[in-house]
């Protein structure tokens, strides 16, 4: 039994050594058809590494031929398993846009969606991937509504707008946190809050944005010199209506509260300020 078992490893080996052997010949010293066989053969064995490398060798010789069409697909497969994203993904969105009529059209065309959201890194870093993969899903359900993974799809790009929002978001707060240090940043959280809520409908942070946008205004406001005062009483105070507007009962409204009371107050000394301004030109 024993010997039997040795015998079977031996012949295993024997079988990868050649087969590894075969392989090396074929990409260094085969023909361009023998290439192309050998690429197949390791992409359909799931030795999608070898399977690229040759398929790179071969590309050159078969532009413009029928079997160009098989090649850039699996060329895009094997770097989808090989978890070569973000190639993956370019080479799916090649496909796609080379082959408009290919029966491969629907199936390339949500892989290169898919492959740039897993491309894609955490909120904090940069969106470039995360905003090609929500493109490349709004494009994918524009163009197959009635597919089998337009549900799929639709998740993957809610999931991917939220990154994108959450981003946007946590960028806009930082400017506002580290506004004590800078206060230009009380301005540029304001405008950051408002672009988030501008491009972003129906936000899964709008009440939050909302919230902060009043907060960052609130700051800003109660630190101006004086004479900036109206005007920034005036923006904190519409920041509080549309903040009460869609959020009547907002989780926020204790602070709230607050902050407009201080505003009043605010706003009745900057108004006293002026009215006695104007009486003592009056009076000159």
């Amino acid at each position: 039994m024993q010997k039997f078992k040795t015998l079977a490893f031996l012949l295993v080996v024997s079988m990868l050594l050649f087969s590894c052997g075969e392989y090396q010949k074929v990409l260094n010293k085969g023909t361009v058809e023998d290439q192309y066989k050998m690429a197949v053969k390791m992409y359909e064995s799931q030795k999608y590494g070898k399977a690229i490398r040759l398929f790179e060798k071969v590309t050159p010789a078969y532009r413009g031929k029928p079997q160009m069409e098989r090649i850039q697909f699996m060329v895009a497969q094997s770097n989808f398993n090989e978890k070569n994203y973000q190639t993956a993904g370019y080479y799916f969105d090649r496909f796609a846009k080379n082959y408009p009529s290919s029966s491969k059209l629907e199936e390339a065309s949500f892989a290169s969606a898919l492959s740039y959201k897993l491309a894609s890194p955490e909120f904090s870093k940069d969106p470039t991937d995360t905003n090609k993969a929500l493109e490349a899903f709004q494009s994918f359900i524009n163009a197959f509504p009635t597919s089998d993974k337009l549900e799929e799809a639709n998740k993957h790009y809610k999931e991917l707008r939220y990154k994108l929002q959450k981003k946007y978001f946590e960028i806009a707060k930082t400017y506002y946190t580290t506004a004590d240090y800078d206060m230009r940043n009380y301005k540029a959280a304001i405008q950051a809050f408002d672009n988030l809520l501008e491009d972003y409908l129906g936000s899964e942070f709008k009440e939050e944005a909302l919230y902060y946008r009043l907060k960052a205004a609130h700051d800003f406001t109660l630190k101006s010199y004086d004479r900036r005062k109206p005007e920034r009483i005036k923006d904190a105070m519409e920041a509080y209506d549309k903040l009460i507007r869609n959020y009547p009962e907002t989780k926020f409204k204790v602070e709230v509260d607050k902050m407009v009371a201080k505003l009043q107050k605010e706003k009745e000394r900057i108004d006293d300020l002026i009215s006695k301004s104007k009486e003592l030109e009056d009076s000159k």
